[in-house]
């Protein structure tokens, strides 16, 4: 076949103008990147899964990085002060605000898509802690509160509340405490562990009791935190002697051996027989469910000086940077919290509770989706078989009331240091075991804490 000099001409023409075509359609690709610190290899699959969904549906493209959460701060500093953050970083509480001051996060893209998505969407508390002037410093994405879980078996056959209050565990207490076959309690004793940490500002914002205000330090109010030492110490008292954390609350309660623990709800897949490596030990059934059908839970406790009460919680959330590609990474969050929500929350369904519980035309889309995926390590089920309606209700709930120091006050990184310093938590104990009385532990307490900085 042979072309005249015009058809040749015109297919040269034809193909300069394709290649030309292709050039602009590459040079107009968008392409965003991700750091994630859900790095495990399972977890990390999904979320690529997630990108390759998110590209069919928008043209752009995420380059998913895993960044441990060790080395995610160090990481965060060094790209900002050489121009080159990424586009979007999944991150803890703890970065929301300090980022957002420092110029690392864009506010107004991520106010942008929580009003988009719908604020009234969205958990209270959850929004609350990343509030700044005008907007919010990033979308919360997902988070955990803390529970006290006690035997709702025992307590219902004693006619006895729930424990959502300071005295309904001491009642409780009196009701239940016949050790060694059962303690009423297991409180944290340990003062090298963070998990006495986690619980003693549980059980210090459950009476509205923090050391710090807008300004920094805040002196310990004497009477509300002497309520404190007195319920703390009671419920160590009706505790197993020793040096006490998560290892052995978890295993006398799993045994039917405790009341009441507090605990995060990662003990919720392991308590209905789902992980061997952690199996109940209260029948001769490692995978039995009949411990978390005999549980109930509570996440918003209160102290007498705080009736309200609050619910300790980790919250996660996505975090638009000053150097992204602002629309595509509006569409990538946008896409994460609603077409491809439930993925986001199947990537660890027990330690992801939906911070956005529904849409538009379903206030609980969310949420209910939520309790119908599948939680587990060697077996798996959806927390909706395990759990009762209330309890899935009192999970979610907890995120509208969240809380943790400093965040509201402007100085969670000053009330990190104070709680890392692990004073509290040796004070509290050499209160307990009679080094000194309330008065004098709350006078050391704000001693020693005024010096943290």
């Amino acid at each position: 076949m042979t072309y005249s000099t015009s058809g040749r001409l015109k297919h040269l023409l034809m193909g300069a103008s394709l290649i030309l075509a292709m050039s602009v359609a590459a040079a107009n690709a968008q392409s965003i990147r991700f750091w994630t610190t859900e790095t495990q290899p399972d977890r990390l699959a999904k979320q690529q899964e997630m990108a390759v969904d998110f590209e069919a549906s928008s043209g752009i493209s995420v380059e998913v990085i895993p960044v441990d959460e060790k080395d995610l701060s160090t990481r965060t500093t060094a790209a900002f002060a050489a121009g080159d953050l990424p586009d979007v970083i999944y991150h803890p509480l703890q970065y929301a605000l300090p980022w957002a001051e420092a110029g690392i996060l864009d506010t107004e893209a991520a106010s942008e898509v929580i009003a988009d998505l719908g604020a009234g969407t969205f958990a209270s508390g959850a929004l609350d802690m990343a509030a700044v002037e005008g907007g919010y410093a990033s979308v919360p994405v997902d988070g955990w509160t803390q529970m006290v879980l006690y035997r709702k078996d025992l307590f219902d056959a004693a006619g006895l509340s729930a424990p959502n209050t300071y005295a309904d565990v001491l009642t409780a207490i009196d009701a239940l405490h016949n050790p060694p076959e059962l303690f009423g309690f297991v409180a944290a004793t340990k003062i090298d562990e963070g998990f006495m940490s986690q619980v003693l500002e549980h059980v210090f914002l459950a009476n509205g009791v923090s050391p710090v205000d807008e300004n920094g330090f805040a002196p310990l109010e004497e009477a509300a935190t002497i309520e404190v030492l007195e319920f703390y110490k009671a419920i160590s008292e009706a505790s197993p002697p020793g040096e006490l954390y998560w290892k052995q609350s978890r295993e006398l309660y799993f045994s039917g051996n405790a009341a009441m623990i507090i605990w995060s709800p990662f003990i919720l897949d392991e308590l209905a027989g789902l992980r061997d490596s952690a199996p109940p030990t209260i029948n001769d059934d490692p995978t039995s469910s009949a411990l978390a059908a005999a549980t109930g839970i509570v996440t918003q406790f209160a102290g007498p000086s705080n009736p309200r009460g609050a619910a300790w919680a980790d919250i996660r959330y996505f975090g638009i940077t000053n150097d992204a590609d602002t629309d595509a990474a509006q569409q990538f969050v946008e896409y994460s919290m609603s077409d491809g929500y439930l993925k986001t929350l199947s990537i660890a369904p027990e330690g992801k509770f939906p911070v956005r519980r529904g849409d538009g035309s379903n206030a609980s889309a969310y949420s209910d989706a939520w309790a119908q995926l599948p939680v587990g390590v060697d077996r798996k089920a959806p927390l909706s078989d395990l759990y009762a309606q209330d309890m899935i209700d009192e999970i979610v709930g907890g995120l509208d009331t969240a809380q943790r120091w400093g965040v509201a006050e402007g100085q969670l990184g000053l009330a990190s240091k104070i709680v890392n310093s692990q004073i509290i938590n040796r004070l509290v104990r050499e209160y307990m075991d009679g080094a000194r009385d309330g008065a004098a532990t709350v006078a050391a307490l704000n001693d020693e804490l005024s010096k943290v900085n």
